[in-house]
């Protein structure tokens, strides 16, 4: 998998690139029926693509705490797991930008006082 490096202690955590390009299972047609394609027919990209999926979900597992852990147990995509998280600690963009202006527009209050 291009890209995907794994640290190689607790202070080099592993680089998460399968978070932002996502992993879908692979399929593949035969006669305009599309089916998942068996494990023993995957490419060695689709299989290498398959363990960064597998890698990157583990560590997101293992680095948050059992509640929040109950928010992301049935994520089987790391970027599925990665975009919970984000919405549970960042909130949506919209909410984000709301509370920007809110602490801009504070911050502006304080100076001219």
């Amino acid at each position: 998998m291009k890209g995907f490096k794994e640290g190689g202690s607790i202070t080099r955590p592993p680089l998460l690139d399968v978070v932002h390009t996502g992993w879908t299972t692979p399929i593949v047609t035969n006669n305009n029926v599309t089916t998942v394609k068996p494990n023993v027919e995957w490419t060695g990209e689709e299989k290498e693509l398959t363990l960064g999926n597998d890698k990157a979900l583990n560590a997101i597992f293992n680095a948050v705490d059992i509640n929040i852990f109950k928010l992301i147990n049935t994520c089987i995509v790391a970027k599925e797991a990665w975009e919970t998280l984000e919405t549970a600690y960042e909130g949506m963009q919209k909410v984000r930008m709301s509370i920007l202006q809110q602490l801009t527009t504070r911050f502006e209050t304080l100076r001219i006082e």
